[in-house]
């Protein structure tokens, strides 16, 4: 794929993994041999097209992230490396902040989601490039149903069009970069970059992503990306005939 613009990646890997129960950061456990964060960024530093890789970590993590990553893995496309701020919104604004002038289309995704491919990536890029905003998901599988405060059913959704969502979410610098600072200046706090440019007008495309893109969250998770890993390297070692 040939393009004429610089592309940048803000990843994302503040967050302090509270669901875990395990005292350490989940984007530094092992998976495949590698720290979560390591599979993340080596995705971004494969696929060709990304200019520069920001990383945004917590503060308390330096040290770790110098010894698990920096020190341990040659990632030529970091940039710079940033403190997260107090959520995730926080965190991904002050990522802005480190783009490069020079980038006209910039990417955000969570670190904890180390199953993401270059070919994904690739596609929400030309999305965004093409339509201003991005975002990957998957259609959702079961029957969603809303239910009130107090558990009881209102009504069952029409999954057809419903997404489960996930990253990257891909943006040009204008449009996120205003969707920002809009948020910040309402004290408007959302869950995703996505519905930060949603509440501006401007029309978001769903990319497919993939089910095995994700985020590692509980121990449960980390037993299927060992998994997904193992089976990615069978078939890449598997004779070709």
């Amino acid at each position: 794929m040939s393009i004429f613009y610089k592309v940048s990646a803000i990843i994302a890997a503040a967050g302090k993994s509270t669901r875990m129960n395990t005292g350490v950061n989940k984007q530094y456990m092992t998976v495949a041999g590698k720290p979560v964060l390591a599979h993340t960024i080596e995705a971004f530093e494969k696929t060709n097209l990304i200019s520069e890789i920001i990383v945004v970590i917590s503060k308390e993590d330096h040290s770790v992230f110098n010894d698990c990553i920096l020190s341990c893995y040659k990632y030529s496309k970091i940039s710079a490396v940033v403190h997260g701020g107090s959520d995730r919104q926080a965190s991904v604004y002050n990522g802005l902040q480190a783009v490069s002038k020079e980038s006209a289309v910039v990417c955000v995704h969570d670190g904890a989601r180390p199953l993401i491919t270059p070919d994904i990536i690739i596609n929400t890029v030309s999305a965004a490039a093409e339509t201003g905003a991005a975002c990957t998901g998957v259609p959702v599988k079961d029957t969603i149903k809303k239910a009130d405060g107090n558990g009881i059913i209102e009504k069952t959704l029409d999954r057809s069009r419903l997404w489960s969502i996930q990253t990257p979410q891909t943006f040009k610098r204008e449009i996120i970069e205003k969707a920002h600072k809009n948020a910040a200046m309402e004290g408007f706090s959302g869950t995703d970059d996505s519905v930060l440019v949603e509440r501006l007008g401007y029309p978001v495309r769903m990319i497919m992503g993939s089910y095995n893109n994700i985020k590692i969250t509980t121990p449960e998770d980390l037993i299927f990306a060992e998994a997904v890993f193992k089976n990615i390297m069978r078939l890449k070692n598997e004779p070709q005939f």
